[in-house]
């Protein structure tokens, strides 16, 4: 269980191949195709937070990948977060 001060996220929380009801927690225009848990640990340093990585737990809705998870120290909304996050990831798959 993560600390209480602590934001769990998700790299399926990006992902434009999934809807909101399957775990996507950001528009679509701000997701990308399959992001992985490397992509978003890049993502996180360049919004200028500090991961912590958990690369062995899984999503409960896709408990059957492994697909690990990012914590960071709460800092504002997880909304808010999430929006830092996602334009270091639309920088970053940009061809």
């Amino acid at each position: 269980m993560p600390e209480k001060d602590k934001q769990v996220i998700w790299p399926i929380y990006f992902d434009s191949g999934r809807s909101r009801r399957d775990g996507r927690m950001v528009r679509l225009e701000e997701s990308i195709s399959s992001p992985n848990i490397d992509d978003l640990i890049n993502a996180v340093l360049k919004a200028g937070l500090k991961p912590e990585i958990e690369r062995d737990k899984r999503h409960p809705k896709i408990w059957h990948e492994s697909s690990g998870r990012i914590l960071v120290t709460k800092q504002g909304s997880k909304n808010e977060m999430l929006k830092r996050i996602a334009r270091n990831l639309k920088v970053k798959k940009k061809p």
